[in-house]
């Protein structure tokens, strides 16, 4: 399977990458922020989909799928495309302090001193709201599917042990309603429960059903059985399908499925140092990355592997699929994103075909 290899001039790793590539959208893109806050919004071309199919361009066909950020590329606006409010010393920078909305224009950024979020223009890097409402640092942010307009779901965790759920407006482009009154938007709900800092969150909101699933480093989080004992275990990454089965990748390479009730489907270790997993648009296939720069692909239900990658010379920070789920687009450690090819359907057949 063939990739591609962009490298931004940055070397700073790149830690999130929000793959918003429908057709119809004003600017299909990649965006991407590094652990320097620098993001850029690197146009998609529709080159992987069938000819015929809406977006598909033979002129387009021999380029690559993503053209870098020509502000980045040339280093000419590169201050529009920096975040330069400074982040609390504590927090540690990773894919979960960041939500890219669907059309690509606003970022929402946690993290800073102040206990608050922040939206910022993708177009002009300036900020457009602050959002307040935790009694301490917002460590994770994480956003719902988008309905027709834009609108879509907001949860942030906090240092506070609390989760806050918030509407995004995407028709006003803020959180909240009433944009006269974007300066004090209030949450829709505040979710209470754990004793500890929440270090990542998923929501998921199709079918009616909204679910919101997190974890906390100790007391809170799952219990795993690992060669026969109960052990605590740190959770790192968690991703959430609609059919509402939790992945949640836990320190020392532990991964577990675990239905919406809490009942442990499979469970499996990695010898990698995970830093990136997602569910496949299906739920069926989950995909993951780690230091050793290797993208593997397995099956989500009982984690039998069905893909290794060719390794990459640096490790995997985060990950994204395009909306038509043929495209895999990685953040890696060295300032630069790999697009593989990418076919679901290929590995669920050989499956259905081998057992």
């Amino acid at each position: 399977m063939s990739s591609w290899c962009l490298k931004f001039p940055s070397n700073s790793p790149v830690t999130h990458v929000a793959a918003n590539t429908l057709p119809h959208l004003t600017i299909p893109a990649v965006v991407t922020v590094t652990c320097s806050r620098l993001f850029a919004v690197n146009r998609w071309h529709n080159t992987v989909g069938l000819r015929g199919a809406p977006g598909y361009s033979l002129e387009q066909a021999h380029h690559l799928p993503i053209e870098m950020d020509s502000l980045v590329a040339n280093n000419t606006g590169s201050n529009k495309r920096q975040i330069t409010d400074l982040v609390d010393q504590s927090i540690q920078i990773t894919t979960h302090c960041f939500v890219v909305t669907a059309d690509n224009r606003y970022i929402l950024v946690c993290g800073f001193w102040d206990k608050s979020f922040r939206v910022y223009s993708s177009e002009t890097g300036k900020l457009t709201q602050i959002v307040f409402g935790h009694w301490d640092v917002v460590t994770c942010l994480a956003r719902s599917e988008s309905y027709i307009g834009g609108d879509c779901y907001i949860v942030s965790g906090s240092r506070d042990a609390t989760l806050l759920l918030w509407y995004w407006s995407g028709r006003h482009h803020i959180i909240g309603d009433n944009p006269n009154n974007s300066d004090y938007p209030a949450p829709r709900a505040v979710l209470t429960g754990h004793d500890q800092e929440v270090v990542c969150v998923s929501v998921c909101a199709e079918l009616g059903l909204r679910v919101h699933v997190w974890s906390t480093p100790s007391q809170g989080t799952y219990y795993g059985l690992w060669r026969g004992q109960t052990t605590i275990l740190c959770p790192r990454l968690i991703s959430v399908s609609s059919e509402g089965h939790c992945i949640i990748y836990y320190e020392r390479g532990r991964f577990c499925n675990f239905s919406i009730n809490g009942k442990l489907l499979a469970q499996m270790e990695v010898n990698d140092s995970t830093r990136a997993i997602l569910l496949s648009s299906d739920g069926h296939n989950l995909v993951t990355g780690g230091d050793n720069g290797v993208v593997e692909v397995w099956q989500a239900c009982d984690f039998k592997q069905l893909y290794i990658y060719p390794g990459c010379d640096a490790g995997v920070r985060a990950m994204d699929l395009s909306h038509d789920q043929r495209t895999l687009i990685t953040g890696m450690v060295s300032g630069s994103i790999v697009a593989f090819n990418i076919d679901f359907n290929r590995w669920h057949y050989e499956h259905q075909n081998r057992y």
